[in-house]
């Protein structure tokens, strides 16, 4: 497929703004947005303070740059952190499209890129040194002041203002409990009344079930399969890091794989792995696909994600990009719609295909795809999965999910590489599947669900 850059729909995005102004006021900090602002920034030449600039050779104030940038970024993420459920919960189809939140997540990619070398460059500079920390989930960066003595009044504040929106939810979500509690008082006592009036009259009738407590549900257990779950895509993406507002997409890897019959008459199998004791064993269709970076992102070593998957930024730049191949998008939605799809954590793929695919979000507020999750299918259908002081609800890694289910060498481990990984969680998906049908147990038990299962929103057609 020919790599053709687009980056015409950036500029277009913005006809959305009126849109998406009528149906979100605030952000996620309860700041009311400024789309006039957000249809001032240039996203294809970037958002940032620098983006003009040579940041390597060029003379320029990092201090004043970065503390600019930072607070662009808070502005931009800010409305990102609202955009998914907004667009989610527009049931009035006021939003034609998600194309204005991908153009937001673009451009703060290539923001994010710009603070980084910033930072790096004050290192080589001698301005400050970088030190990364990580606080509940979010990485964040402290500076230290070398040559730049006021270096610690720039202060990234992603870790502080993640507990502070998660904090805000949390309080949201108990005011609904609470709100939910007293409503099911009132219907009781709305019962009670009406019980003793019906036995007055010799009339009696049964209450409903109780619903179960929401502190006894996993929200995961909505992406487990059902008992007819059968031909599936499984995939697996490799990125730079953990947020689809910050991060790229660099290696995705999937194959189909029917879980309960033999494949189809005619399917290609190929053994593409870069493991050599890895076989297609049931797997047809098997792809990888690799991209690159832009030059920003590779100005600046990644030694986390080379030492994890092997692939180094620094030798990508100028490889196709994932968010600017719009036909590559396109072929894999196409998959993604035409059988339920399985990851392993489905929810992070989730969260870069909603922030990256032209077309997914709309295609899965439409009830047009299924995600299933291994992850929840380890957790708590694998007995193997003993809660430990390191893993309070059970190891549930990829890997070690894989080799209780005999799809990995118990001297191997997880490859960190799309496609290898996605294999090895077909066939310990397939594995699992098995015994939990011979046992009576997991689909086929009493909570079991019918049909294929998974999570999908709204009415298939």
């Amino acid at each position: 497929m020919t790599y053709e850059q687009n980056t015409q729909w950036l500029e277009a995005s913005k006809h959305d703004v009126t849109q998406w102004a009528a149906v979100m006021e605030r952000d996620a900090d309860e700041r009311i947005i400024d789309w006039d602002w957000v249809c001032s920034l240039d996203f294809v030449a970037g958002v940032g303070a620098g983006a003009r600039l040579d940041l390597v050779h060029d003379e320029y104030d990092a201090h004043a740059l970065l503390m600019q940038d930072y607070a662009i970024r808070e502005r931009l993420e800010a409305i990102l952190e609202n955009v998914t459920s907004v667009f989610m919960g527009d049931f009035d189809r006021n939003l034609d499209s998600f194309r204005l939140a991908r153009a937001l997540a673009y451009a703060n990619r290539r923001l994010n890129d710009e603070i980084t070398l910033i930072m790096e460059q004050g290192k080589v500079r001698r301005l400050w040194n970088v030190e990364r920390r990580f606080e509940q989930g979010t990485a964040f960066v402290v500076l230290h002041g070398n040559e730049d003595a006021h270096a610690n009044e720039i202060v990234d504040r992603s870790a502080q203002l993640a507990q502070e929106r998660a904090q805000r939810r949390n309080h949201a979500m108990n005011q609904r409990k609470a709100g939910s509690q007293m409503m099911q008082q009132a219907s009781l006592s709305s019962f009670t009344d009406d019980k003793v009036l019906s036995e007055e009259s010799g009339q009696t009738s049964r209450p409903a079930a109780p619903r179960r407590s929401d502190s006894q549900y996993d929200w995961r257990m909505a992406y487990l399969p059902g008992r007819d779950v059968d031909a599936v895509l499984g995939i697996d993406i490799e990125t730079t890091g953990t947020s689809a507002w910050r991060d790229y997409i660099i290696d995705v890897g999937f194959e189909r794989m029917n879980l309960q019959t033999p494949a189809p008459e005619g399917a290609k199998a190929r053994d593409v792995y870069s493991e050599t004791d890895y076989a297609a064993d049931g797997a047809y269709d098997q792809s990888r696909l690799s991209f690159g970076v832009p030059l920003r992102c590779a100005e600046v070593a990644n030694p986390f994600i080379a030492q994890l998957t092997g692939i180094d930024v620094t030798k990508i730049a100028g490889e196709p990009i994932f968010d600017e191949w719009p036909r590559m998008q396109q072929a894999l939605l196409e998959r993604l719609m035409q059988q339920p799809y399985v990851a392993h954590n489905a929810t992070f793929e989730h969260r870069f295909f909603m922030a990256n695919v032209e077309g997914y979000a709309e295609a899965y507020r439409n009830g047009e795809i299924t995600i299933l999750d291994t992850m929840p299918m380890s957790r708590h259908w694998d007995a193997g999965s003993v809660p430990s002081p390191g893993h309070p609800h059970g190891d549930n890694t990829l890997e070690a999910y894989a080799k209780r289910q005999g799809a990995l060498d118990g001297n191997s481990h997880e490859r960190h590489l799309g496609l290898e990984d996605a294999h090895i969680m077909l066939v310990a998906m397939r594995h699992h599947l098995g015994t939990l049908k011979a046992a009576g147990e997991g689909p086929w038990g009493p909570a079991g669900r019918g049909g294929v299962g998974g999570k999908h929103t709204g009415r298939r057609r």
